[in-house]
């Protein structure tokens, strides 16, 4: 049973590593400004010769949904040996390092991914995983404000920080915003949000508004296709938030570059 989970997670992999994903598609298509031809040729070059679409092959964050009921099944080992099959069968970068500061030795696998925990509803188990480059993850912000602070305060700060740093993320970015909670509950938040499709919404009204200003008002800094200034400047606005303190309003911001590779497993008990 563990092969074929660690068989088919891994496949995934290699499929969000080499063949551009369907909402990237439409916007590519729809570019019609500079090397716009180049940037299309890129991902046909992947899909027909089966090779990464980035040099970067990133280091893999997985989201884990788990049912309540206590699961006799080890899934951080799974999920490992998947990255590590997807890695080590395919021609892809390894980017991780063992010791941050000192030594930085290369993993040479790139083990150990990322992996955060959730619980939900559903008998089976979903596993959702975003391949993230290091340029975008660099651009990672997080902001602890007063309880005070507004919409508008909010908007002000991350159309700063996309102005500021957008053109480094290998635009048009996907963006993640996490509201509330504690300030690692917040950054977890905005890199979940990620995973969302393009046309997804908040379901609450005020926060699917707040989306929807940030996308028109993002494009609207004309950063544009990998900061030429022609075309959209993020693919779109997706916002997580979670109960927090009464002193504190953690914002934290997530980018994910213009190819958005990720992916979805389910795995059935």
């Amino acid at each position: 049973m563990f092969e074929n989970i660690i068989n088919k997670i891994a496949k995934k992999i290699e499929i969000a590593n080499n063949h551009i994903n369907k909402d990237v598609l439409k916007s590519l298509i729809e570019y019609d400004g500079p090397f716009s031809k180049e940037i299309n040729e890129n991902y046909k070059i992947s899909e027909k010769l089966n090779i990464p679409l980035c040099q970067d092959t990133g280091m893999v964050e997985f989201f884990v949904f788990l049912p309540k009921k206590s699961i006799d099944l080890d899934i951080e080992y799974i999920i490992n040996q998947s990255v590590i099959k997807a890695y080590t069968s395919n021609n892809f970068r390894y980017s991780t390092v063992k010791e941050p500061l000192f030594k930085r030795e290369n993993m040479k696998n790139n083990s150990p991914a990322i992996i955060h925990y959730f619980f939900h509803e559903n008998k089976n188990i979903k596993i959702k995983f975003l391949i993230k480059g290091g340029g975008s993850e660099n651009l990672s912000a997080l902001y602890m404000l007063k309880p005070s602070a507004d919409k508008e305060e909010i908007k002000k700060i991350i159309k700063e920080h996309i102005k500021e740093n957008g053109a480094r993320g290998c635009p048009p970015m996907n963006i993640g915003i996490g509201i509330g909670g504690t300030s690692d509950k917040a950054m977890i938040l905005s890199k979940l949000a990620l995973t969302e499709d393009f046309n997804e919404r908040n379901p609450i009204t005020e926060y699917s508004d707040f989306e929807k200003e940030l996308i028109n008002d993002l494009n609207d800094l004309r950063i544009g296709f990998q900061g030429l200034g022609y075309g959209k400047t993020v693919h779109s606005v997706h916002i997580k938030s979670y109960p927090t303190h009464i002193a504190t309003l953690p914002l934290a911001i997530s980018i994910d570059c213009y190819l958005v590779r990720k992916g979805e497993v389910e795995i059935e008990l």
